[in-house]
């Protein structure tokens, strides 16, 4: 059986109240009484329940961050930015991670209110604004990450996708290559319509260039090495000679397809460029050329939006959209 706080204070020989002002406020205790408190903890194997007091005092130091895709290192990058905003604003993060299901999305968003945390950084799968709407009136703000809000309800942290997909795509223009294909999915996912329609904006200021599209059911590396072997099985004529990946991954999937059998060079036959700049886009086997988001600063900016209005319900949404970045390496 667990000891409890009286379990401590009649071990020590001292009031709760000097117990509970050790655990929390030890400035306002002698440093002999600390040092008995503490013996007194660590003979009972003590632990203190957060999760009560913070119910007691009506705050959570728990921040949720929860997206889609927790296998992708973007996702990771930015849920390291968040962690370390956290930190120095005493807070602790937890990641969850949907696995592009809105069935998932939806239980994780009740497991959240019933823990009471203080806030939530999510990047949606599916719609979830009216849910986080009910959140928000029972004390639990959201931040959209990586997602911008249609009508502004709730503050966001995003990229210009859109523009990104404009600069993949003029530079693979640039580079001469009139025969480009599109390789991600699915297109319901907004990042990915955005950098998709990015591109067919640049082909169209680009007459004779044509753009093709290859729908993956994910924005995995198997499903861009599925894709990569039904590309290099195209006749000459047809395949295109320049691939755009929705993100590194599936880039990092066609390169394996598209070199494995040495008939096919990258970027000679095909350039790929892929988006995100992950860490594993420097060791590829072909170093991949990637457009740039800033993800750890994306959660540290999301992390701070989120803190203010947890200290300020009444504060007015804002959005916050950083540009992308095209990093040229061999790939392209």
């Amino acid at each position: 059986m667990s000891s409890s706080i009286k379990d401590v204070a009649l071990h020590a020989g001292v009031s709760v109240g000097t117990v509970s002002n050790v655990l929390n406020h030890p400035s306002r205790v002698s440093s002999k009484t600390v040092k008995r408190v503490q013996k007194s903890i660590n003979e009972l194997g003590f632990v203190r329940n957060d999760a009560a007091r913070q119910l007691r005092a009506g705050e959570s130091r728990t921040i949720a961050l929860l997206v889609f895709d927790a296998a992708n290192p973007f996702f990771t990058a930015l849920a390291r930015g968040a962690e370390d905003a956290a930190t120095d604003e005493g807070y602790s993060v937890i990641l969850a991670n949907t696995s592009e299901s809105q069935e998932r999305e939806h239980s994780y968003l009740d497991l959240f209110e019933e823990q009471r945390v203080r806030g939530i950084l999510i990047s949606p799968y599916g719609d979830v604004e009216e849910r986080l709407s009910a959140l928000k009136k029972f004390g639990i703000p959201s931040v959209l990450v990586d997602r911008v809000s249609e009508n502004q309800v709730f503050s966001s942290v995003s990229v210009d996708d859109h523009a990104g997909g404009t600069i993949a795509a003029n530079h693979l223009l640039n580079l001469g290559r009139t025969r480009i294909g599109f390789v991600g999915g699915p297109l319901e996912i907004p990042q990915v319509a955005d950098r998709l329609r990015g591109a067919q904006d640049a082909l169209q200021a680009s007459p004779g260039a044509t753009l093709t599209i290859f729908e993956t059911s994910a924005t995995t590396v198997l499903e861009g090495r599925t894709a990569g072997e039904k590309i290099r099985e195209m006749s000459p004529a047809e395949r295109p000679n320049a691939l755009f990946a929705a993100n590194d991954l599936v880039a990092i999937g066609l390169l394996q397809a598209l070199v494995a059998t040495g008939s096919l060079r990258v970027p000679d036959d095909i350039a790929i460029i892929g988006y995100d700049d992950i860490d594993f886009a420097t060791s590829a086997i072909v170093p991949l050329t990637s457009i740039r988001q800033p993800s750890a600063l994306m959660g540290e900016t999301a992390l701070k939006l989120l803190r203010e209005e947890a200290l300020d319900p009444s504060k007015k949404p804002r959005r916050v959209v950083f540009q992308p970045e095209l990093v040229i390496r061999e790939s392209a």
